[in-house]
């Protein structure tokens, strides 16, 4: 008995479901991988995000989306759903239906533990083949830190980090900062284990 291979998706098959999909999906390879719920801290990390950014950027011209904007990694072939993205060009999309973007200088992904492992690896390395990207954030959910990882002029990748309420990160691309206090305003960590 022979098993049957499992049919591969097109890159437009996936478009067309995920465009009558009320679940997100991120797309590799053929396969469509659902994405889970979030949790009361990261959606309000996000929404804290999303007005930082918004009260920064307004008078610029620079675009942000959080949450709901698909990127895709022409390179690799990789679709995904940042927590945030900003582009400080003017925003090139797949398609017509302006959905899809291609050209984020700043992706942000706020940390979990299902996710993290992902965030800081594979999904790293996709982004990095991205020729528009210049800065990467990873934002912990569990405590006050933000890692910035930004691209240097030889392609290398440095890391910078701010950790505590008090802390605040500067993004030299789109010249904004995140003042932790702000960014974690309303959020309940968990208890330390000692």
């Amino acid at each position: 008995m022979s098993i049957q291979p499992t049919p591969r998706l097109t890159r437009h098959e996936y478009l067309v479901i995920e465009r009558g999909s009320e679940q997100k999906h991120e797309f590799y390879r053929g396969e469509m991988f659902a994405m889970g719920g979030a949790s009361i801290a990261h959606n309000q990390i996000t929404f804290n995000l999303a007005a930082t950014l918004h009260s920064q950027l307004t008078d610029r011209n620079y675009t942000a989306f959080v949450a709901d904007m698909r990127v895709c990694n022409s390179t690799t072939g990789l679709y995904t759903y940042p927590d945030g993205i900003v582009t400080c060009e003017e925003p090139k999309f797949e398609d017509a239906e302006l959905d899809t973007l291609l050209n984020p200088q700043v992706v942000i992904e706020i940390l979990s533990k299902s996710t993290e492992s992902y965030d800081r690896g594979k999904k790293f390395e996709h982004y990095r083949q991205l020729d528009s990207l210049q800065e990467y954030l990873l934002i912990a959910q569990d405590h006050p830190q933000i890692e910035r990882f930004s691209r240097q002029a030889d392609r290398h990748w440095l890391l910078d980090e701010a950790s505590g309420l008090n802390a605040v990160l500067h993004l030299p691309v789109i010249d904004c900062k995140l003042k932790l206090v702000d960014i974690y305003a309303k959020v309940q960590f968990p208890p330390v284990d000692r």
